[in-house]
């Protein structure tokens, strides 16, 4: 343990300072030598060979993680976190409570998180909230889908009678998704956002894609139904098919525009590498012959491309190179470790030959993890940095503390049972039907019978309605703003946006007319209005766009370098899919500055599409603005890879041409 020297205060008198005395003096060191103590003595001693050991760090951390959890308070809401946490996040935490139970058998959670997973299911059990819909995505959705699906594959009590199932919850989030699968644009995949209004609906995500891949995959071991299986590989192909997935290296990256299908935002998170890596596992579970080959070959693959993600001095310990090495890693990445972790002890299970793989990864992660849990009022908080040594790095929160809490876990897989299916011990009843009425196929104002036809006497008094409304609101406006010191044309001129939002009248704010409007012109107006309440705040970015990044000086990048040859270590962020916090006093400016150009989201100063990160990697092609052209380099040593296509599903995707398979070495 390093030693701390702390030097004292100097006693020498200062002009109308009061006097400095030696008990003063020593009182101020002795506080200051204590707190620096306290940051140097573990809060755990871990035990990685003791499962007492292993259980009661896991279960202090697990408490310490829910002290943020608001959702079993006076006040609080079942299901979800407070501000400034997202909804998805909640989903997660929901599944960490879950796998808590399954390695531990403690019972305290449990109550909780199934009242949390079935608070939050919808009118339709599907996952799409009406308090969630208007900001909902798909990967949002997809993380409460799979946390269910957790809860049917270990047997997590099941809910009461006359209420929607573990499985059938899962194949309801499946069967929206599905539906939502999008070929006109990239020739496949699903977008991002769900409604068409949301910031990023012109994007296509890998984690997307990976929640659908791996719920998918899990569905068709769970029920035996090759339908699932089918669109797994669906999924996979075309991941392979537009480079989110690098064919050689099993590199994932975060995903692509729909204006430009070829152009790859190069950023690599845990969790993309962790959902794709358990789906294959389950895969080569649920296939046999030739076609199980494959998925083994694909697992090894996708384990060789977490390798980025391991750092320290033995390359053991996990961490989220995007973003920890540039403190860049915002609310939403602070978690991602927690899936990396979860996934790859799950891993084993299916995929037993990993084990010996994995399993050192996880305890030299889990020590590593143990000791920053030493910060915060308890002394015991976990930080989000694992490789800089048994110290806390000054940051708390959910994501730190699930991050920690799952891969000292992950250490108990060996010891747990493998997961259920419905033939083999699972209970959790299924409906391959649900999600039908599922309104995030189309917007909202777009759903068939989202109100009830009307007569022509109901039109009619509604025009009337809807004429008094705006009348009573413009007067009502210009009575309020005109005063004896301005002339009137001045004052109405400000009146134009009120009466649009108060009346609707068929259009948005920004002029772009309703997709489709509704039948019943009052229904239109409320639904308009409350849509324009949404936009107000939902779909536009908190603060600022750096503010996403953690770039307060607004240069929207940070250049930094690594050795030549190392693998690709990107360090500049993608301001990750999420959506912006619901603030409304900067909802103009924030509008204005995404409608300049999408470089603003994407932190790209000069215009160029092109994001500045300043790496020095082999064969990159980096012209005079210091743009990278080629962000992708090999890592030191060839990886054997596999054929990245599925025979099945040649014609749904064009495919790259396939690589001749080479040994490492």
């Amino acid at each position: 343990m390093a030693s701390t020297t702390i030097q004292g205060p100097r006693c020498a008198r200062q002009p109308g300072s009061s006097r400095t005395t030696p008990m003063a003096t020593t009182r101020t060191w002795l506080t200051a030598s204590l707190l620096s103590i306290s940051q140097l003595t573990a809060a755990y001693t871990l035990d990685l060979s003791s499962t007492d050991s292993l259980k009661s760090v896991a279960s202090s951390m697990t408490e310490d993680m829910m002290s943020f959890y608001s959702g079993d308070k006076p006040g609080g809401t079942p299901g979800l976190l407070p501000q400034p946490y997202y909804w998805w996040e909640a989903g997660a935490l929901m599944g960490a409570l879950i796998d808590y139970w399954y390695y531990t058998g403690d019972t305290r959670w449990n109550a909780l998180a199934t009242e949390g997973l079935l608070f939050q299911t919808g009118p339709n059990n599907d996952y799409m909230p009406p308090n969630q819909t208007v900001t909902e995505g798909n990967d949002d959705q997809g993380f409460w889908g799979m946390a269910v699906m957790t809860a049917a594959e270990y047997n997590f009590d099941n809910p009461p009678p006359g209420k929607p199932q573990w499985l059938s919850l899962a194949q309801a989030v499946f069967n929206t998704q599905a539906a939502r699968w999008d070929a006109e644009d990239c020739g496949g995949g699903l977008r991002w956002q769900i409604f068409t209004w949301n910031n990023g609906y012109d994007y296509k995500n890998s984690i997307s894609q990976a929640c659908f891949f791996n719920l998918a995959a899990r569905l068709a071991l769970y029920t035996g139904n090759q339908s699932y299986a089918d669109w797994a590989d669906k999924a996979w192909d075309w991941m392979v098919a537009t480079n989110l997935i690098n064919p050689e290296y099993y590199y994932i990256y975060d995903g692509t525009h729909t204006n430009n299908c070829s152009e790859i935002t190069p950023y690599q998170w845990t969790y993309n590498a962790g959902a794709f890596l358990l789906g294959a596992a389950a895969l080569y579970n649920y296939t046999t012959g030739p076609v199980q080959s494959v998925w083994r070959d694909r697992v090894d693959g996708l384990l060789n491309g977490t390798s980025v993600f391991f750092t320290g001095p033995n390359k053991d310990i996990m961490t989220e190179v995007a973003c920890e090495p540039v403190d860049l890693c915002d609310l939403d990445q602070q978690s991602f470790k927690a899936y990396l972790s979860r996934w790859m002890a799950a891993t084993t299970k299916w995929a037993p030959w990993t084990y010996d793989r994995i399993k050192p990864l996880l305890q030299s992660s889990a020590q590593a993890a143990a000791g920053t849990c030493r910060g915060g009022a308890n002394g015991r908080m976990c930080g989000l940095k694992w490789n800089q040594g048994p110290k806390w790095d000054g940051s708390t929160g959910v994501g730190q503390q699930m991050a920690a809490m799952e891969v000292v876990l992950g250490n108990m897989i060996g010891q747990r049972h493998g997961p259920v299916t419905d033939r083999k011990g699972g209970t959790s009843k299924g409906d391959p039907g649900a999600g039908g009425q599922d309104m995030g196929r189309n917007d909202p104002l777009q759903r068939a019978g989202a109100w009830p036809p009307v007569s022509q006497g109901g039109r009619a008094g509604a025009w009337i309605l809807m004429l008094l409304t705006v009348l009573g609101v413009v007067g009502g406006c210009v009575f309020v703003l005109v005063d004896e010191g301005n002339g009137m044309e001045e004052q109405i001129e400000g009146v134009g946006d009120v009466v649009t939002v108060a009346g609707g009248m068929g259009r948005r704010r920004d002029g772009n007319k309703l997709r489709k409007e509704s039948p019943n012109i009052l229904g239109a107006m409320v639904a308009a209005g409350s849509l324009e309440k949404e936009r107000g705040g939902a779909v536009n970015r908190s603060d600022s766009d750096r503010t996403l990044r953690g770039d307060e000086d607004g240069m929207g990048a940070e250049h930094v370098d690594k050795p030549v040859g190392e693998p690709p270590i990107i360090k500049v962020p993608h301001p990750r899919n999420r959506k912006p916090l619901r603030t409304t006093l900067l909802a103009k400016q924030h509008q204005r500055q995404w409608s300049k150009s999408r470089r603003n989201y994407w932190g790209d100063n000069d215009g160029s599409g092109e994001t500045v990160v300043g790496d020095l990697v082999k064969d990159q092609i980096v012209d005079n603005n210091n743009r990278v052209e080629a962000v992708s380099a090999p890592p030191p040593k060839k990886r054997r890879q596999s054929d990245p296509g599925s025979d099945s599903n040649k014609d749904k995707v064009t495919l790259p041409e396939k690589r001749a398979v080479e040994e490492g070495g």
